[in-house]
């Protein structure tokens, strides 16, 4: 099923929606599962709806803030230091990416990111599939912190404290930030050769068209004297997203209607803004609902449980020593082909059982079981990588065909990181 699902969507057989949509269903119905089939869907929908809600209203509220003009400060500072050398604009991605990602939030990053840097590449004629690969990379590396996803789902599946994970682990996401900038130095070295160095004087950073929209209406809904409160606002919002005071959902919710207010006053204004980033909000959300549709029988026919079990009775005993890397070798396809819970609390407390067998400790299995994360947002089932292209408008077949290769090599300098620098062991006697 997952392999036919991918194929599809990558020779562009298939829209990325139909397939979501059509392909479990069909894989369903030839494994014999008519009853509870719309149950499961149903319960799939569910458990991804939360982040449907989450990414409306947080594509509504940065699009209010790129309209208002909050980035462009930013971007003009960017474009005055590159000057139109691709080399640095790919590895200004790069770095300013793994900086703001430092919040463990890729949905935030992925739209910071994309606002600043998409006018950019639009402009000097470069690559847009080498920036989403940057960014999705760099967000996967810096998840691996204690408040993103995986490391927190490791510690609650193995009982264990979250930055026993996170800190021997350290020194291996440093060796994986080296990598992707080294990534982003080759891609930078090969956009050089095909564009050259473009001169942009002072008029042509001015001319480029920050928003939505065509240039005259990017400067009709501009609103400078809004930076501070808007400045403020988000600052805000971004603190209190960190700290978690409120459900995510509901803080980008109360952010959306606060800045709308703010900068457009009027009802007809309002209108006016969201109208122009509903297609963004339907083209990421109906995404979400129909991934949905394919976790939801995914779990509920249980082929997720039999996965699990079909690998772990094909191990050896031989294989015993070998357990952390093995289980961060495994951490790629599962964490890619199945969802996070499924992986750290379904598949990682058994391997854990087993491996404690063999002397090697729960944390040391915890940190193998993280190895995967760069390469597991690349995921078709993962949402917010329907945001990252939805807003850099490409297709999610084409990113995936130019990212994967090297969402492999950052997750295997990961794991020769984590080898390297003795957060687990190549093999435990």
């Amino acid at each position: 099923m997952v392999t036919c699902f991918m194929y599809l969507i990558m020779t562009k057989r298939m829209s990325a929606l139909i397939a979501l949509i059509i392909v479990p269903t069909v894989f369903a119905l030839i494994g014999g599962f008519y009853h509870g089939l719309g149950d499961m869907m149903l319960t799939g929908v569910k458990a991804l709806a939360p982040t449907g809600v989450m990414l409306t209203f947080s594509i509504l509220y940065f699009g209010i803030m790129i309209d208002a003009g909050l980035f462009d400060p930013l971007v003009r500072f960017i474009l005055k230091i590159v000057r139109g050398d691709p080399l640095k604009v790919l590895v200004g991605t790069a770095v300013l990416t793994l900086l703001v990602s430092l919040d463990g939030d890729s949905s935030t990053t992925y739209m910071i990111a994309v606002a600043a840097f998409l006018p950019l590449y639009r402009k000097l004629g470069m690559n847009i599939l080498a920036m989403t690969c940057l960014i999705n990379l760099a967000s996967g590396i810096m998840n691996l912190s204690p408040w993103g996803g995986p490391t927190a789902r490791a510690a609650a599946a193995l009982r264990i404290d979250a930055l026993d994970i996170f800190i021997p682990m350290i020194p291996a996401m440093i060796f994986a930030c080296a990598t992707l900038v080294g990534m982003a130095l080759w891609f930078g070295i090969l956009e050089r050769r095909r564009l050259g160095v473009i001169k942009i004087d002072n008029q042509h950073l001015n001319d480029i068209s920050l928003g939505f929209g065509n240039a005259e209406e990017c400067e009709a809904n501009r609103r400078p004297k809004m930076f501070w409160p808007n400045f403020i606002l988000t600052t805000v919002l971004l603190v209190l997203l960190v700290m978690g005071a409120m459900p995510i959902q509901i803080l980008f919710m109360m952010a959306f209607a606060v800045a709308v207010m703010l900068n457009y006053p009027t009802l007809e204004q309002q209108k006016a803004r969201i109208n122009e980033h509903a297609g963004n909000v339907l083209a990421v959300t109906s995404l979400i609902f129909a991934a949905g549709i394919f976790t939801g029988i995914l779990s509920g026919t249980g082929m997720v449980d039999a996965m699990a079990k079909s690998l772990l009775a094909v191990i050896p005993h031989s294989f015993g020593p070998y357990l952390a890397v093995f289980t961060a070798i495994v951490s790629l396809p599962f964490t890619f082909f199945m969802s996070n819970d499924a992986f750290y609390f379904g598949i990682l407390p058994v391997i854990a059982q087993t491996a404690a067998g063999y002397g090697i400790s729960a944390e040391e299995i915890a940190r193998a079981s993280i190895i995967g994360q760069p390469f597991h947002l690349l995921s078709p089932l993962v949402p917010s990588v329907y945001l990252l292209v939805g807003l850099a408008k490409v297709d999610i077949g084409d990113h995936q065909r130019f990212a994967i290769k090297w969402g492999l090599l950052v997750s295997f300098a990961l794991l020769l990181g984590g080898i390297i620098f003795g957060a687990f062991p190549f093999y435990h006697s």
